[in-house]
């Protein structure tokens, strides 16, 4: 490919500038991204539309000049394979239906998400110039969408499950574990050269409860792929201050942290690589903030680690996508 800085960055290797690239870089605060979303009856067709998805997924190398792809698609769409009902109602996020029992789930088959790898061939075909990621959920932010049902804002609905049912949540845990880590492995089959796992509802958890029910499921899935694979694997954990000393001795490759991490004190406690982590929040100063904060990160990395640029979390509809760019080409910018 013409551009691997990204895949360089990670292995720790020289590099000329930082590699860049968003959370959510292909979404609704685009007008590219909101003219092809109308077409689709749906969220869930959306993501099932082949041609579709790779077209938003493109997007942003075409617009902001990424250093990476990241697939068009959603955390939740493996679920639907196990037998849960997902919906997206306009402005309120996804509803899942299921009968609550575990013993209810379907057994997971990969290739009942063959459009998801599909996704990914036919980006591999139609640009050769930068890395595609593929990403799936974390084991437990999948089951906290399966307990509460929806987003929640305090999840104390999967926390009474984690304390009260424990053989129950061990259980969907374990499922889950082996779904994404089939889920993963089919992506990196089918091309992806770099996976990120999204653990989105951490930051809800005390530190006891993370390390004890959350980081052995972790653990287990990083070590699925790892043995199987040389492709590098992100973990994206919220809360990130509480357990970034945990996740040094994981086999994920790159820690991809929230903005409650200081990089340049914690990158220099290991060798493993770090992405992140400005907070998405100076995308609504003034183009001066926001050039003067993500310089301000930049010129805190110490040079000899390995570091991707991003978000401490993903863009938001509402942004302004000239800010966004200014984003990108202020950290395309800076020279090491």
């Amino acid at each position: 490919m013409k551009n691997n800085l990204l895949l360089r960055a990670i292995k720790g290797e020289k590099i000329e500038r930082f590699p860049v690239w968003l959370m959510r870089q292909a979404g609704r605060y685009m007008k590219e991204y909101r003219d092809i979303r109308q077409r689709e009856r749906d969220f869930v067709s959306f993501c099932k539309n082949v041609d579709s998805a790779v077209r938003v997924s493109l997007l942003p190398l075409e617009l902001l000049e990424v250093d990476a792809i990241i697939i068009f698609s959603d955390i939740l769409v493996p679920l639907e394979v196990l037998g849960v009902g997902i919906e997206f109602a306009e402005n309120e996020g996804p509803k899942l239906h299921w009968s609550g029992k575990v013993s209810d789930l379907k057994k997971y088959n990969p290739s009942e998400n063959s459009y998801v790898y599909e996704i990914i061939k036919k980006l591999k075909q139609f640009q050769q110039e930068v890395p595609v990621i593929g990403f799936a959920g974390a084991p437990f932010t999948l089951l906290s969408y399966l307990v509460e049902g929806k987003s929640s804002t305090d999840f104390r609905r999967t926390k009474v499950f984690m304390w009260e049912r424990e053989y129950d949540f061990s259980r969907l845990m374990e499922i889950l574990t082996l779904t994404i880590g089939d889920y993963l492995s089919a992506q990196i089959e089918a091309g992806a050269d770099v996976v990120q796992i999204f653990d989105s509802w951490t930051l809800h958890l005390s530190r006891a409860d993370y390390e004890e029910s959350v980081l052995p499921y972790v653990e287990e899935l990083l070590s699925r792929i790892k043995t199987k694979f040389d492709t590098p694997v992100i973990y994206f954990f919220r809360g990130s201050s509480s357990f970034v000393d945990l996740l040094r001795k994981t086999k994920a490759d790159v820690l991809s942290v929230d903005w409650s991490v200081d990089l340049s004190l914690e990158m220099l406690k290991t060798d493993k690589a770090f992405q992140g982590n400005l907070d998405p929040s100076v995308l609504y100063a003034s183009e001066e903030t926001i050039k003067l904060k993500t310089l301000q990160l930049l010129r805190s990395i110490p040079r000899k680690s390995g570091y991707v640029f991003n978000l401490g979390h993903g863009l938001a509809p509402d942004m302004d996508f000239k800010k966004v760019k200014l984003l990108v080409d202020t950290v395309k910018g800076y020279r090491l």
